[in-house]
């Protein structure tokens, strides 16, 4: 078996992915290509990779495969991850950049705006997810 389709598979689902995201953020006028690179946003493009890795291993190697099993579980870190943790550095960003900008204008141009977009919400988490098992899905078809 040619053993870079477990590598190949989940590396394009990520830039599908990541396609639909700037496409999305070119409908709402938001368009930026350093959004390429960006965390955060609409899908959730960590979680379709991860799930796009746990389904390719499934698939190639078993359900009871010790490789399914250690991408499955990193899958579990990264989402929750991306809805906990990353979430909440967002929300204390904002609320950092709220205080700032009440600061008198002297005093507030020390401080740089922070970036408040780092976490997803659970509808793109959801969204990164469905995207991840859809194109797994096709990929596989095309691909083995």
């Amino acid at each position: 078996m040619n053993e870079y389709k477990f590598f190949l598979i989940p590396l394009l689902a990520l830039v599908i992915n990541q396609i639909i995201k700037l496409i999305i953020f070119l409908i709402k006028g938001r368009f930026s290509w350093s959004q390429i690179f960006s965390y955060g946003g609409m899908p959730s493009s960590h979680t379709a990779l991860s799930t796009s890795l746990v389904i390719t291993m499934g698939y190639l190697r078993g359900l009871n495969s010790p490789e399914f099993a250690i991408s499955l579980i990193v899958a579990i870190v990264i989402v929750k991850d991306a809805a906990g943790i990353r979430r909440k550095l967002g929300k204390q960003a904002s609320i950092i950049n709220h205080l700032i900008k009440k600061l008198p204008a002297k005093e507030g141009y020390k401080f740089p705006v922070l970036n408040e977009r780092f976490g997803h919400t659970n509808a793109e988490i959801l969204v990164g997810f469905l995207l991840g098992i859809f194109t797994t899905y096709l990929l596989i078809k095309l691909i083995v």
